[in-house]
This record gives structure tokens, sequence and C-alpha cells, in this order.
């Protein structure tokens, strides 16, 4: 990956003692490491384990094949907020004043994710944020017709 840049961006020895101190917590039952214990916690149930999660191994472990570097490109998926609202689900500007004519509903309003579920939200429990906030939206602008 450094032959990537001009610049030295990777520090091999401190990513192999990364790697490393991950590989003693797999010989821990009890570890704390939090993609230990997702990894062992989506096996215990017998279809994830037979066809979702791969069994558990260490990093450095021969047997599990060489490693490879793989370059990410971070995006954002989700901006975990959205639009300001009152409970009608007219926009509000700056002021903290509605928008006349100005709505907003689903995940534009902040039920994409930061809204009403909060971060951990899983993509189908949006469906009824955005339904509710539309209704909500489409409820209020027939009144003021």
């Amino acid at each position: 990956m450094n032959g990537l840049t001009d610049e030295r961006l990777l520090d091999a020895t401190g990513i192999r003692a990364q790697i490393e101190a991950r590989d003693l917590q797999m010989d821990n039952p009890y570890s704390k490491d939090a993609q230990v214990q997702g990894i062992r916690n989506a096996r215990r149930y017998l279809g994830d384990r037979l066809g979702r999660v791969a069994a558990p191994h260490k990093i450095l472990d021969s047997a599990a094949g060489p490693l490879i570097a793989v370059k990410l490109h971070i995006l954002t998926r989700k901006t975990l907020g959205g639009i300001q609202t009152d409970l009608h689900s007219r926009a509000l500007g700056r002021d903290g004043h509605p928008i006349d004519g100005l709505y907003a509903a689903g995940e534009v309003a902040g039920f994409g994710g930061g809204g009403a579920h909060g971060y951990n939200a899983l993509e189908g429990t949006f469906l009824g944020g955005c339904l509710f906030s539309g209704r909500t939206a489409g409820r209020d602008l027939t009144h003021r017709l």
C-alpha cells in the first residue's frame, strides 16, 4: 500500500503489533475485543454458523491464507440527521420558524438512522418513520389548502 504514494502512510511494524494483539484475543474465551466478540456471538445461532459467519481464526495463521491489502474509498451512506422539522413536518429555517410551503419527510427529515431509532437502526426500521412523517406532512398540507 505504501507503494501507491510517495509517503510512508502505513507503519508495517505497528500494523503487525496490532494484528498480533488481536490474535492473542482469539486465545482468550473472555475477550473484550469487539470484533472477536461479534464473531463469536454471531456464530451462536446455528444458521449463521453454518452459512453466514466464518469460523474465527488468527489473522496471522498461515492456514488461513495470505494477507491481502485492500484500499478502501470511504463514502457517506446516511446523514444521521436531516432537515429540522416541527411536529407537522414543516421544514424549519435557521431562525427555528417554519418555511412557508416547505415540508420534509422520511430520511431527509432524520428518519435515516439518526432519528427515532438512533445510530444502530436496522434498514427495515426506517419505513415506519418515513410513512408517519410523510402522512403528517400530507395532512398538514391538506389543512392549509
